[in-house]
């Protein structure tokens, strides 16, 4: 069975009531078991967190045993490079997931520093863009 982790950043822990206009109404903890259940042979673990220097030990923690990270970084993916060599430094790739279109937003996120260390990125496609990551590491 394939492990894969997904990894939010930031204020990803206020979806379903942090600007519903950019983010919708659904809580990721909602979607999360919505995963689960459209994966069922696939073991999926959620982390967040809002420090950069967990969201590091995490990737350390797995990047070498896992066979998937999927990482939403948040407004760190803009300026961590710390974050964006510790995806360097793991041997899991990691597909960066964005739930807006950063390339719409203000021009500071249009910039993925962690993404220029991801196997690919995914942008604006809401929610549904962690199951194309997850579709990404299947096939």
């Amino acid at each position: 069975m394939k492990q894969i982790q997904i990894i939010n950043g930031p204020n990803l822990n206020l979806l379903g009531v942090r600007e519903p206009e950019i983010y919708g109404t659904e809580t990721f903890e909602d979607f999360f078991v919505k995963l689960q259940h459209q994966y069922p042979d696939v073991s999926l673990h959620y982390y967040q967190s809002n420090h950069e220097g967990d969201i590091i030990d995490k990737l350390h923690e797995i990047g070498f045993k896992y066979d998937g990270i999927i990482l939403n970084a948040g407004a760190y993916s803009h300026y961590s490079y710390a974050i964006s060599d510790a995806i360097k430094s793991i041997t899991t790739k990691v597909i960066e997931v964005h739930i807006s279109d950063i390339y719409a937003r203000e021009d500071f996120r249009k910039i993925s520093i962690t993404g220029e260390s991801c196997l690919k990125i995914i942008t604006g496609k809401g929610l549904p863009g962690y199951n194309e990551a997850i579709e990404s590491f299947l096939k």
